[in-house]
């Protein structure tokens, strides 16, 4: 009588035999899901940016209506004005994921694209000769540094189509491949998920530089048309050329350089940040040395976006993605040199000699898929996001002021922080309007200077008020204007937690006596 468990070992013997065992590169992509992202708190972590709420319902305007808006959907601040829905594609993508399982999903998908571009990341640097070790330590560095801007946002589809973009032309450099071309359809792609398409042109541009200081005219002419090729690809999106117009409006506003968070230069504070210091360091060293010896693509890439990094932290993980193979494989010449000089039984060299045979095991395949998934099964019935992180939004404020914030009748206009305002979006929506949200581009200088003069309780806030008709103020406890509301007798505080203060403006007729003065609010 045969045995079914000895069947079953033979089965899954022959499927091991037939698709071979997982690779180092499947293991770190997973081991990185579980430790990078096995904690709820990982997940929440990728949350902590209220922008993710109205991708979401922009995602799901696009559904519902099977078009790509071209006017405002959120505001009262501009209500209709002309509006650039850039990142349509992964807004679709993210409405499509909420929609089957609500945040969990959004942020599950997003640990798994953020992981999968580590993974890759390390197989081309095993493919660069660097070695299990100084791949991984190189990769995880990478991880550290960049995680400043692991957020569920759309910018995530730029880093792995970076990463596969620059990989695949270090191939063609190496030995010219018919895969090249496949950056073509790629570049169309990413020009409807990520405006990050337009760091990839830039890249491009410095290929080309390089390749004629390089007087390499053949490959020069290949790299030509290569450019123009995914430059006219680019415009295949809602918008065409207007979009790349608009893109450079956007990245060339003094407003947004100076006012936007992540444009301005970093802040080497924390533990991720000392290591991207360092690495950015070690770069630039070593990045002269590559230019010396006349690569001077690769040396050039790591001192420009090292350049670009230190003016905005969110060209961070761009840097580390185009430095890391330059720091990888100098690292790798030395200890080789090191381990030839050493015997054949010393640390350096057994370590070396290991780290290069285990090197060989790159690819990522079906045992990627197949453990990825099983790694979410996992984590996934421990992890259950019913709602933005209640430390970074007003979850308790709104749950409480749902009759206030969204009654029956007509809408009022609210005044709150620019995040909390994506997250009303992502609640309230589409029944209520916003008057600032995280669309920094659309808003522009004009708006812009008047949110932030209310966020600072400028002297001219009465003003500000009577314009935009504010009847609603959800505000941070922290702001200077919370105090002053406190104080003003035209507003009146419902509602308070730690967090938040919820001010309603009171009825237009208020008496105030005092003595025998009386006061009545007028209707501006």
């Amino acid at each position: 009588m045969p045995n079914p468990y000895s069947q079953s070992r033979i089965g899954l013997a022959g499927l091991i035999k037939t698709v071979g065992a997982p690779s180092l590169a499947e293991l770190v992509f997973v081991q990185l899901l579980l430790v990078k992202f096995g904690a709820g708190q990982s997940w929440r972590a990728l949350l902590f940016d209220g922008d993710a709420g109205w991708h979401i319902r922009t995602g799901a305007s696009i559904l519902q209506s099977g078009a790509v808006p071209v006017r405002d959907l959120f505001s009262f601040s501009r209500p209709d004005q002309p509006w650039f829905a850039w990142e349509w594609l992964a807004d679709v993508t993210f409405a499509l994921l909420h929609g089957w399982g609500g945040l969990t999903a959004v942020a599950g998908f997003t640990a798994v694209v953020l992981c999968l571009s580590s993974a890759l990341l390390f197989c081309w640097l095993l493919r660069c000769g660097a070695g299990l070790w100084i791949a991984l330590g190189v990769t995880l560095a990478a991880v550290s540094a960049s995680s400043v801007h692991y957020l569920a946002r759309p910018h995530i589809f730029s880093l792995l189509l970076f990463t596969v973009a620059l990989w695949i032309v270090d191939e063609d450099r190496r030995k010219a491949t018919p895969l090249v071309w496949a950056l073509v359809p790629l570049c169309a792609l990413w020009a409807n998920l990520h405006g990050g398409f337009v760091a990839w042109l830039v890249t491009l541009a410095i290929l080309l530089g390089a390749t004629a200081a390089e007087r390499n005219w053949i490959r020069l002419r290949r790299y030509s048309w290569l450019t123009a090729l995914c430059a006219a690809a680019t415009l295949v999106n809602p918008y065409g050329w207007r979009l790349h117009e608009h893109i450079i409006r956007y990245l060339g506003s003094s407003w947004i350089l100076d006012n936007v968070q992540e444009f301005q230069s970093p802040h080497i504070r924390s533990e991720n940040m000392m290591v991207f210091a360092i690495f950015l360091l070690a770069g630039c060293a070593l990045a002269g040395k590559v230019l010396a010896r006349g690569n001077y693509f690769e040396g050039a890439l790591a001192l420009l976006w090292g350049l670009a990094s230190l003016r905005s932290a969110r060209h961070i993980p761009l840097y580390m993605i185009a430095a890391s193979p330059v720091i990888a494989s100098e690292a790798a010449a030395w200890w080789a040199g090191f381990s030839a000089r050493s015997s054949a039984r010393s640390v350096a060299r057994i370590f070396w000699d290991s780290g290069q045979e285990l090197g060989r095991s790159r690819r990522l395949g079906v045992w990627g898929l197949a453990l990825g998934a099983l790694s979410l099964y996992i984590v996934w019935p421990q992890i259950r996001i019913a709602d933005f992180p209640d430390s970074q939004f007003p979850v308790a404020a709104v749950a409480r002021n749902l009759g206030r914030l969204a009654p029956s009748a007509s809408m009022p206009r609210v005044l709150t922080s620019d995040q909390w305002a994506d997250y009303l979006i992502y609640r309230l929506y589409p029944r209520q309007r916003v008057f600032f949200d995280g669309r920094s581009d659309f808003y522009g200088p004009a708006i812009g200077g008047d949110y932030k003069d209310l966020l600072a309780g400028a002297h001219r806030w009465p003003e500000l008020f009577a314009l935009y008709g504010f009847e609603v103020a959800l505000l941070p406890v922290d702001w200077p204007l919370s105090s002053i509301l406190e104080l003003d007798p035209h507003w009146q505080s419902v509602y308070r937690d730690a967090q938040a203060v919820l001010f309603v403006r009171r009825p237009l007729e208020l008496k105030l006596r005092s003595g025998t003065a009386e006061w009545k609010e007028s209707a501006g």
